[in-house]
């Protein structure tokens, strides 16, 4: 298991003009981000929607890479998501998911069969052409300027270490500093999109 922060710094580096929605590695990207206007946080939405939402946005932008930091516990929620994007095939998607074996944001309850889910094989087997999965930063660290070479839907499963988070929702710290809406019209104009 890694860093989710530590890991983020070296994504950094070969992000180019991808755009990236940071779903539960937020309060890290936060701090990371040296291109909050192509950053599109979305909060917390009910567990299991960032895929779809990514989904959207890659076929809605083909030709803007767009990137998803997921969980497992999102992808638990709505596992159909993996099949509907293998079946679209957005060769500009890269979907990463946190695999830290617990539903951190809702008090650190064990996901169920964590250590043995091989979430880079069902992935594979919903139609990914490439999945690949990381247990230790060095073998990412290695490989992640060629995973974002290739063409998408690309999937890639990370064991990262447990933050979990017993604060009651309102209670927690924000890490965002801009709202949906701002970061959006941030986003709409690094695009030079129409609002």
């Amino acid at each position: 298991m890694f860093d989710t922060a530590e890991m983020l710094k070296i994504f950094q580096r070969y992000r180019g003009d991808a755009i990236v929605i940071p779903g539960r590695g937020g309060r890290h990207w936060n701090k990371i981000s040296t291109r909050p206007s192509l950053d599109l946080p979305l909060g917390d939405p009910a567990m299991g929607g960032h895929a779809s939402f990514a989904l959207g946005l890659a076929l809605a932008r083909p030709e803007r890479k767009v990137v998803l930091f997921d969980s497992e516990g999102d992808l638990l929620m709505g596992m159909g998501v993996l099949a509907t994007i293998a079946e679209q095939a957005p060769r500009n998607l890269y979907h990463f998911m946190l695999d830290n074996e617990c539903y951190a944001t809702t008090g650190g309850q064990p996901v169920p069969n964590a250590k043995n889910v091989a979430y880079d094989a069902i992935a594979r087997g919903a139609g990914y052409g490439r999945a690949y999965a990381f247990n230790n930063l060095e073998g990412f660290a290695i490989q992640i300027e060629g995973i974002l070479r290739d063409p998408g839907p690309v999937f890639v499963a990370m064991k990262v270490v447990p933050e979990v988070i017993n604060e009651p929702i309102g209670r927690r710290a924000r890490w965002q500093t801009r709202t949906r809406d701002q970061a959006v019209k941030e986003l709409q104009t690094e695009l030079g999109v129409a609002a």
